[in-house]
């Protein structure tokens, strides 16, 4: 029998609300007038807002029309970068009009087309960037779109709506007494929301979401992270992907905090600082990114020492519940705008170490975990629930448990609960695979500690397995070498031998930064960089057992392949190797 694993215990109080329209109908209501958008205008330094009051009213405009030009009910795409407009279609769709479908920005045209194909809807939001594909579905009859949506245009023209003309048709019905989006009721268990994955490994799956499954997963952040009025959030993560839309754009409208939209990476940091951002949900590499640059400003100034009396100091004056880090690290803390105060991590393994030394400059930053099939967030760490290395506790609404562990305990996580989703868009087959006896086999291999703490060691599809029966995790290995100096990222992988009846032989492929080899080690010389690499891969070789070593090594200064959230394609990249 399954042992019970404890949850994380519900610190704040959740609204009650039951579907996405009810949600934001009590944001109205409580946080009518306080800011739910920022955005630049062309006075530098002065911000434009939008309160809640103004935009959910917009909602309610745009859905009006939308079910006025025929589209109740119906199936509706949108595809943009994340922008205000992206936010405002969803809801438009979502709270009363049909299904949203939520389209990956960053795939090629073909891609684009197929999942229109597949997901078989009958109108799309679109920004400007996708004009050209937009001509051609409409100028080919490609799937069942009838309406194209501009969130660009001032004008209908061409048969392509305005979605500003649409907003301002929408409030003179609603004027005129039109009630139909209004009064439109939400079924809480049928699909609304279809979204497809990002496979690192095949075709994507389209995930069916229900208002339920959503909202469950909104209070369960709710009850265990403080974001509040006041706090700004920078959308940064594809706004398409779950993780993003439930805990980057719902979760802040439900507890009244601003969103700001990212101008790019390349804006990160003036946007932090512009927007006044507090809060920060993104993907390691992000977080790793702002901690290097931040730690060699601090090098430059010669002030590491400092720094590392300045921890000593705070981390003995925490274990007495006094928490001065933002005062001792004030010059840190203004250097990234003043306000960030919480970071969380998601989408990959977050290195221990780099969650340790944001947490002790006094930013707190914390690793969850999820899926799209769980609509998104399983696990996550928070005040209360903290033990580095590991993604927290699961949430309270979840159950959990380990199938097939092997003698370590580690097995794959399976998860009960109302955020599982409805299943694969036909597609009963991999729905029947990944959802048995309402357990969600995420496909993740874990384990949990005495004290019910997760612990991923890997995704069950990569593991390694040897012809001794010892098994390999790849993200284990990964992330020793993505500690070494001038390594950007890692992919470890079992390469077969010739020979059938050798077994196969441990490789890694490096990325590494040829600007950091040359400033740190005066390297630009391929073979000698490779040659440095080796050394520092077998330092972590005599850290392993035998079986782990890695035998072979590959380098380059080109990217890993990988998917629009961020994961390696790992089958794609052994495709690679030569």
């Amino acid at each position: 029998m399954d042992r019970k694993h404890k949850k994380s215990e519900r610190l704040y109080e959740v609204d009650d609300y039951n579907n996405l329209k009810e949600m934001m109908k009590n944001s109205k209501e409580k946080y009518a007038n306080e800011v739910a958008f920022k955005f630049k205008t062309e006075i530098p330094g002065k911000l434009r807002t939008e309160n809640y009051e103004e935009f959910t009213d917009k909602v309610d405009a745009l859905g009006t029309a939308l079910i006025s030009i025929g589209l109740k009910d119906k199936r509706i795409a949108v595809i943009s970068e994340n922008r205000y407009e992206w936010a405002l279609a969803y809801l438009s769709i979502a709270n009363g009009t049909g299904v949203v479908v939520p389209l990956d920005k960053s795939l090629p045209e073909n891609e684009i087309i197929s999942s229109i194909e597949r997901s078989e809807v009958e109108a799309i939001f679109y920004s400007s960037k996708y004009d050209e594909i937009m001509e051609k579905v409409k100028k080919e009859n490609i799937g069942k779109i009838k309406y194209f949506i501009s969130m660009d245009s001032d004008k209908t023209e061409d048969k392509i709506y305005s979605q500003n003309e649409l907003v301002e048709l929408g409030r003179g019905l609603i004027k005129n007494g039109a009630r139909s989006f209004l009064d439109a009721e939400i079924d809480n268990n049928a699909m609304a929301i279809m979204i497809f994955t990002s496979g690192t490994t095949s075709k994507s799956k389209a995930v069916m979401l229900s208002h339920a499954n959503i909202v469950a997963n909104i209070k369960d952040i709710t009850s265990v992270f403080d974001v509040r009025v006041g706090d700004t959030m920078l959308s940064f993560l594809p706004i398409h992907h779950t993780f993003e839309s439930t805990v980057g754009f719902l979760y802040p409208m439900s507890v009244g905090a601003s969103i700001a939209y990212c101008e790019g990476i390349r804006h990160i940091a003036d946007n932090i600082r512009e927007y006044k951002i507090s809060v920060m949900i993104s993907v390691p590499l992000l977080f790793e990114s702002m901690y290097k640059k931040v730690m060699q400003s601090v090098e430059k100034k010669g002030k590491t020492k400092a720094i590392k009396i300045g921890v000593k100091i705070s981390n003995i004056l925490r274990k007495f519940g006094i928490d001065k880090r933002r005062q001792i690290f004030k010059e840190i803390h203004e250097s990234l705008g003043g306000n960030l105060r919480l970071f969380v991590s998601g989408a990959a393994a977050f290195d221990p170490e780099l969650e340790k030394g944001l947490n002790e400059l006094g930013i707190d930053t914390y690793q969850g975990y999820g899926l799209t099939e769980a609509s998104p967030v399983i696990a996550s760490e928070h005040k209360s629930c903290t033990r580095i290395g590991s993604i927290g506790k699961l949430f309270p609404s979840l159950e959990g448990k380990i199938v097939d562990p092997n003698e370590q305990g580690i097995g794959e996580l399976a998860v009960k609960g109302p955020t599982v989703m409805l299943g694969y868009y036909q597609n009963e087959e991999a729905t029947k695979e990944t959802i048995v006896d309402g357990w969600l086999h995420t496909g993740d291999l874990a384990y949990f500690d005495k004290d019910d703490y997760i612990f991923i060691t890997g995704r069950k599809k990569n593991v390694i397995v040897l012809k001794n029966g010892k098994n390999v995790y790849p993200e284990e290995i990964e992330t020793l070498i993505n500690k070494i100096e001038g390594v950007k990222e890692s992919f470890v992988f079992g390469k077969p031998e010739i020979d059938d009846d050798k077994d196969l032989k441990l490789s890694a492929k490096i990325v590494y930064d040829p600007d950091e080899m040359k400033e740190k080690f005066g390297l630009e010389d391929v073979e000698e960089i490779k040659k440095k690499l080796w050394a520092d891969v077998k330092l972590i070789n005599k850290k392993m057992p035998t079986y782990k070593y890695i035998k072979e090594l590959y380098i380059t200064d080109k990217e890993l392949i990988k998917t629009t959230t961020q994961k390696v394609k790992r089958f794609e990249e052994i495709k690679t190797i030569k």
